[in-house]
């Protein structure tokens, strides 16, 4: 029985629907569209998918402009700078940046987001369909200096507004076509964990040496 989503509501529709018949895509994902008036409930983030991005020090935003265009952005921060306040609602502060303020002028007309999440080690993309509240330091102090904290610490960046948003729909896609990406403290962490054995090696050799030229010196100072 097919059983429409929200996500299928949102990112389908009768061009999709023929794209899907053509290219043998509609029996896996046909059954998500739209059934009339049954656009499914909003969508609560698996753990997973929390867990991601919780983990994540960067993603991609898209609002739409005052004439329909589509606009892009680019997130970044520590690990944990977006916060998942509860399986329906992530949070992050937003920094100060070029001052053209497109974005939030965008959400000013137009609260609709999408937000595109990579875990390069894992090859795992996330799409994330919500609606955003902006909020201004002045509302309210408290929320953006615990979304300028990580579990690392403070985050040392100004911010004069939060983005909150209600997740709509998400949706996680194949791995195919993403190169894998590590981060440098993760190599330097293997690097340390490959060389551990071989430093524990070399120090008891070095200790056996010593050990030896003092059995040496000893035999040697012998009548």
């Amino acid at each position: 029985m097919n059983k429409p989503t929200r996500y299928g509501a949102i990112a389908f529709s009768s061009a999709t629907e023929r794209r899907q018949r053509s290219g043998g895509g509609f029996t896996v994902h046909g059954r998500r569209m739209a059934d009339g008036a049954d656009i499914g409930e909003p969508e609560e983030l698996e753990p997973q998918v929390a867990g991601l991005i919780r983990q994540a020090d960067s993603f991609y935003l898209a609002t739409v402009t005052g004439s329909g265009w589509p606009y892009i952005q680019h997130r970044g921060g520590p690990q944990g700078f977006v916060h998942v306040l509860d399986s329906s609602t992530i949070a992050w502060a937003e920094y100060a940046g070029n001052n053209q303020f497109v974005t939030v002028g965008n959400l000013d007309i137009d609260d609709r987001v999408c937000l595109f999440f990579i875990d390069y080690p894992t090859r795992t993309r996330v799409k994330i369909f919500g609606r955003v509240e902006v909020v201004e330091r002045a509302d309210d102090p408290g929320l953006l200096d615990r979304l300028l904290t990580t579990s690392a610490g403070p985050i040392d960046a100004r911010s004069d507004r939060a983005f909150v948003v209600r997740v709509e729909a998400f949706d996680r896609n194949c791995t195919k076509n993403i190169t894998p990406r590590y981060r440098t403290e993760w190599i330097q962490d293997y690097l340390r964990a490959g060389r551990a054995p071989l430093e524990a090696e070399i120090e008891r050799l070095q200790h056996r040496n010593a050990e030896l030229e003092a059995e040496i010196a000893r035999l040697k100072s012998s009548p």
